[in-house]
């Protein structure tokens, strides 16, 4: 079991990072983590923040050393490389505004030195969105990205003692170009996945590259990995992290939803485990941070730490921890609950009449308790099959209620009311794309809550003025993309007809 457990003042000294997303975060050895770079509100930054592990110590370096127009050290970009090998940190691409940049660059973390690299061979084209990583502690190999008109397919190999790059020619079988996806190196192979490709669908490929080690002598190839277990949803913008045995793939966005022309953004955790080949979810006893793409994510010790990110409306300056639960700041949430988590009666009174409800069905109940271990929230089952998740587990929701209430939110209760308030008065122009999923999940909700609430009955109550649950046209959909374009004003017709909790 895992935990996350937000940052605090006691955690470090010195000024974390600016909140920014499409920044880079690399580990210099074990001895700091080096931030460089991203974008907020517009704005390109060029900065160095540095996190001293030993110390506990964020600090800005005093840089020295720069490039053809006399700054130091590179211009402002978001959407870069960065690869450390040994001391030095290598920055290649990125974006400024619409400008794609081809411009290559390290840093010398010993004496804090910025140097603009004049390299050989075959150079690649400027570009965003690739994705790069270290090849032993020589070598650096990068894979696709966007250069403004296309999604890239090429691979480079980078020597970074000669400067010079080498274009790969692999044969046989290829991905499908793309950009915002992951490049990891697992020992003698490169795993990519996810990305958005051509013609602009998001991918949930994964993808080995060999032929990358000299002394092997392999024929450069890629081969499509189809691996078993809970393999991650399709998405880009997301972070792979090797810790362990582990490689953890945490947030990114992908598309859902009437014709996917809306993101979604994700918080969940998949670990890819490199003994047993397969993909896993990794247990967590607690909520998750808000959903994100464009973070990072690296690996201090046993402790993994997420620093800002993107979910298509604000930019994150939040620092938390994942850590597992012998670790000592597990018990800031084990040992007491967290205080924005009230216990609202008639929730668990509901709780309650689910489980009773369940009890005469000892085949369901196996289900749900098969579904609770592996998701680790809690969930009863519609008669229709599929789990109805509750509200305080289900954080999407949560997120919408609180951004309506905003600074003013003291309690999940309050986000519930707002939101469902909110909907309530709504007429179907105004409800956005991203609202579908939580508004379907509440109608499905309350339907089954008070159905149990009522004995299970499928009647028409004259006490009550409930509907049976098979009455309402929406209930056993099973995701709002089987929605058609004329079903919202009908969907938010019926969740006004429905008793409020």
């Amino acid at each position: 079991m895992h935990y996350w457990v937000r940052a605090s003042s006691s955690d470090f000294t010195g000024t974390p990072p600016q909140p920014r997303s499409g920044h880079t975060a690399v580990n210099i050895g074990k001895s700091k983590v080096v931030v460089f770079g991203g974008l907020v509100d517009k704005k390109f930054l060029s900065d160095i923040v540095v996190y001293d592990i030993e110390n506990k110590l964020w600090f800005q370096p005093e840089c020295t050393g720069g490039g053809s127009d006399d700054q130091v050290g590179p211009s402002p970009r978001a959407f870069h490389i960065a690869v450390a090998i040994d001391c030095h940190m290598f920055i290649f691409g990125g974006r400024y505004g619409s400008k794609r940049l081809g411009d290559f660059w390290v840093l010398d973390t010993d004496i804090w030195q910025w140097s603009e690299l004049t390299s050989l061979g075959d150079l690649p084209s400027p570009r965003d969105f690739a994705a790069a990583s270290a090849i032993g502690n020589r070598k650096i190999v990068m894979y696709g990205g966007w250069d403004g008109k296309r999604w890239l397919p090429d691979v480079y190999v980078l020597d970074t003692i000669s400067l010079e790059w080498m274009e790969l020619s692999v044969s046989g079988s290829l991905p499908p170009p793309r950009c915002g996806h992951t490049a990891t190196m697992v020992e003698k192979r490169l795993l990519v996945y996810g990305g958005r490709g051509g013609g602009g669908p998001i991918m949930g490929d994964l993808w080995a590259l060999k032929g990358l080690i000299e002394e092997e002598n392999e024929t450069p190839g890629w081969t499509l990995l189809k691996l078993p277990g809970q393999a991650p949803s399709p998405r880009c913008g997301h972070t792979v992290t090797s810790g362990g045995h582990y490689l953890l793939l945490f947030g990114g966005h992908g598309t859902g939803g009437w014709l996917s022309r809306y993101d979604i953004y994700y918080n969940d955790c998949t670990v890819l485990d490199r003994l047993s080949a397969q993909w896993k979810r990794l247990p967590t006893g607690n909520e998750a941070p808000a959903a994100r793409a464009y973070h990072s994510m690296t690996c201090i010790g046993s402790r993994y730490l997420l620093f800002g990110g993107f979910d298509g409306k604000s930019t994150f300056g939040d620092l938390w921890w994942l850590v597992p639960e012998e670790d000592p700041i597990a018990k800031r949430f084990t040992a007491s609950p967290p205080k924005d988590l009230p216990e609202n009666k008639d929730v668990a009174t509901a709780k309650e009449n689910v489980q009773s409800a369940l009890e005469g069905s000892q085949r369901e109940q196996s289900a749900v308790s098969e579904l609770q271990r592996r998701l680790e929230i809690s969930v009863s089952l519609s008669s229709s099959g599929f789990p109805i998740v509750d509200e305080l587990e289900d954080q999407e929701f949560l997120e919408l209620g609180s951004s309506l209430v905003g600074e003013r939110v003291s309690s999940n209760l309050q986000a519930i009311v707002a939101l469902r308030d909110h909907w309530r008065k709504a007429i179907p122009r105004s409800i956005p794309l991203k609202e579908l999923g939580p508004l379907l999940r509440d109608y499905q909700r309350l339907i089954a809550r008070h159905q149990l609430a009522n004995g299970g009955s499928d009647l028409h109550s004259a006490d009550t003025g409930f509907l049976g649950k098979d009455a309402y046209r929406f209930y056993h959909i099973k995701n709002p993309s089987q929605l058609r374009m004329d079903d919202l004003p009908k969907l938010l017709a019926e969740y006004k007809q429905l008793p409020s909790d």
